[in-house]
């Protein structure tokens, strides 16, 4: 039987122009013990005057844990999103993404596809993020740390293209971020369907509610989106979504990706409920 945590992706705080160090501070005191930060290379601008909360790899990788654990929490994955076909950025950042979550202390790195080139065609973009998650696996594997794939974009919409790309590289460490929201609006095949499809694979999932304005908006005509609404508050079916994750015996993240402050606070009472008596305290 499966085991679930709750985490709070960092992009809660983005709305309200917050940086790392604060964001994490609010995410302590709504109650979560968990977060998922993002991680960038190079000096961002917007973080570093304090504007926005993503983490900059070119900082002291056991500054981040510092920060946490001054407020009692820990990093359950990172979101080091990388374009898969452009080996050029993805190579670096999720080298250095996955080194970083050995000195945090997680096993979970996520990432996705991201946009295809116009001058790319199918069988060239396979053949391009084949050769990145070689790279990327060889890595991973010495780290004990999982590439987690999730649902963001035209190949990914479906279970059969996300399978694909999980299994261009087989690796016990190639894995799946599935992100609720995501899959829910691409309206390419029944969400729970797709889930229970993949299953076996999924190692994390990113837990985004989707409104039913915005579904009724943009079902079928988007891939993603960035962030969704409270858990709970839209047409996502919380409780398939844990009965399908049941099965596999092993801990997952429900990682929050929410917009708003007062969002985080509502799914964190609403999966803690959700969840009683599977949640790992830890």
């Amino acid at each position: 039987m499966a085991h679930f945590r709750i985490a709070v992706n960092m992009e809660f705080v983005r709305s309200a122009d917050l940086d790392f160090r604060n964001g994490v501070e609010v995410a302590a005191k709504i109650g979560y013990t968990h977060v998922e930060p993002m991680v960038h290379t190079g000096w961002g601008l917007l973080s570093e005057v304090g504007y926005f909360h993503s983490f900059s790899m070119e900082e002291d990788p056991k500054l981040m844990r510092e920060i946490c654990e001054s407020h009692g929490l820990r990093v359950s994955s990172l979101s080091g999103h990388s374009p898969l076909m452009k080996p050029e950025a993805a190579v670096d950042r999720l080298t250095r993404a996955i080194v970083l979550a050995h000195f945090v202390e997680t096993d979970i790195v996520n990432t996705d596809e991201m946009l295809r080139p116009a001058w790319m065609d199918d069988a060239f973009a396979h053949q391009t993020m084949r050769y990145t998650l070689t790279r990327m696996e060889q890595v991973a594997a010495r780290h004990g740390v999982f590439i987690c794939i999730e649902p963001h974009g035209e190949f990914t919409k479906t279970a059969a293209g996300l399978l694909r790309i999980v299994e261009l590289v087989p690796s016990h460490w190639i894995a799946i971020n599935w992100d609720t929201g995501n899959s829910y609006l691409a309206g390419a095949e029944d969400p729970y369907d797709a889930l229970t499809e993949v299953r076996d694979h999924v190692r994390h999932v990113h837990a985004k509610d989707i409104a039913f304005e915005h579904a009724d908006r943009e079902r079928g005509k988007v891939t993603g989106t960035p962030v969704g609404c409270a858990c709970g508050d839209g047409v996502v079916d919380w409780d398939r979504v844990i009965e399908i994750l049941d099965p596999l015996d092993r801990t997952i993240t429900l990682s929050v990706e929410c917009g708003t402050i007062d969002q985080a606070e509502r799914s964190l009472t609403f999966l803690r409920r959700a969840l009683r008596g599977r949640l790992v305290e830890d």
